[in-house]
């Protein structure tokens, strides 16, 4: 099993430019089933959970080609519409198929999903919403399996914002009969990179990035060329890692408007942030100060950074507190930076205070999930010493060639087979 190996201590200097985003790619991917024809998408990146929605659709029956960051899906041979334990257990994200296949073909048969063990992660609120478009529901043996003979579009109301089931729902809706109205939705950045994929397709969405989406259904879909966002989690980790490593680094290619969480708390914490026409440029302080952190849903600070985060924090100056509202379980990363030193004391399960200390020193750790492994990138490349990292097949699911990009930036990193 792989390994990353790091000996810290490099100060980042360079460029960097940033991926297309996960988060916004497979969603995407998963619409393809929606259009009887060729979809194509640029600027995707070349990650295991890419892979894995690209053989789930493959094993629908779609034709997938790809290369040099374009992929081609043809959804006109997709013929079956149950998507199988084996291809749905390595990730969450597979849940999305879930509303194209009903959409289409009125019969959708999904393997409930696996993928990062950092919560629960429910999906009642899809399933919730399916049923208020007409839908029958019913989950056995471990499939989700929903009928409906046809789509009416109704109002559906999200206990919680929750981006898989607006992007879910707001699939479904654009091929029912009538308007849907979806209120209390997710805002994030990815879900308005699909609606403007949709409407390229022909659906008719609006208010994507509000609170209240509206989606007048249409007939069919038509193919459509979508380019994928930068990802703005990616563009984070190495923001991050500049300020930590008191570097000085270029995050090319990424969209600052979507960054704001990361930005201001950056900022705070005393480093330069210089927004420019082709991203953002970091200049770190070997002063770091300590700033609290609360994770919100999109506008606020993302889950996804909290890890990456809470590294800076434990060789800031002073005490941080670092609140987790969105996923009861994403401190499993606190051991490990434990062993590397750090003084981090979780309490009530979502709040963890953060001491900063001089100095992390390099050990062999562990990854649990997928920003997890980033965080501990980052605290190898300050650690002094070598530093270790298992399972980092974590880290292949969501950033694309992590450690060449930062090897390019002066980082002594190495992956060993």
């Amino acid at each position: 099993m792989d390994k990353i190996e790091i000996n810290g201590g490099n100060r980042l200097a360079g460029e960097v430019r940033i991926s297309g985003a996960k988060n916004a790619a497979l969603p995407l991917l998963a619409s393809s089933i929606l259009v009887n024809g060729v979809t194509e998408f640029t600027n995707v990146p070349d990650l295991m959970d890419i892979r894995s929605i690209k053989l789930l659709l493959e094993d629908l029956g779609a034709t997938c080609e790809d290369g040099d960051g374009r992929v081609r899906i043809d959804g006109s041979g997709i013929n079956k519409v149950e998507a199988a334990y084996d291809l749905v257990r390595k990730m969450r994200a597979s849940i999305l198929v879930l509303g194209p296949l009903l959409a289409r073909f009125g019969h959708a048969r999904v393997s409930l999903p696996g993928g990062c063990a950092i919560g629960a992660r429910p999906v009642d609120m899809h399933l919730k919403g399916l049923e208020a478009l007409g839908a029958t529901i019913e989950i056995e043996h471990g499939y989700i399996d929903a009928r409906v003979d046809r789509l009416i579009g109704n109002e559906v109301y999200f206990d919680l914002p929750t981006v898989t089931g607006t992007e879910n729902l707001m699939m479904t809706a654009t091929l029912a009969t009538g308007t849907t109205v979806l209120r209390n939705c997710a805002r994030e950045p990815e879900i308005l990179a699909l609606a403007d994929a949709l409407n390229r397709m022909g659906a008719d969405v609006k208010g994507a990035g509000t609170a209240v989406i509206t989606i007048n259904g249409v007939e069919a879909l038509k193919p459509a060329t979508v380019e994928v966002i930068p990802d703005r989690i990616e563009a984070g980790t190495f923001m991050v890692a500049a300020a930590a490593t008191g570097g000085d680094v270029q995050v090319l290619g990424c969209d600052p408007e979507n960054m704001g969480g990361i930005i201001n708390k950056l900022r705070q914490t005393g480093a330069s942030v210089e927004i420019f026409d082709q991203g953002v440029r970091v200049k770190g302080d070997r002063g770091i100060v300590s700033t609290d952190i609360k994770t919100l849903p999109y506008p606020g600070f993302p889950t996804d950074m909290q890890a990456q985060f809470m590294v800076l924090m434990t060789i800031a100056q002073g005490n941080s507190v670092i609140h987790e509202t969105i996923f009861e379980n994403r401190f499993m990363h606190v051991n490990e930076l434990q062993r590397m030193g750090a003084d981090i004391t979780v309490s009530g399960g979502n709040y963890a205070r953060v001491r900063g200390v001089a100095n992390l020193s390099g050990a062999e750790v562990m990854a649990s999930d997928l920003r997890a492994s980033a965080s501990l990138v980052i605290a190898g490349l300050v650690a002094r010493g070598v530093t270790t990292i298992h399972r980092v097949y974590h880290i292949d699911r969501g950033y694309e060639a992590l450690e060449k990009k930062f090897s390019a930036l002066g980082a002594d990193i190495k992956r060993i087979r």
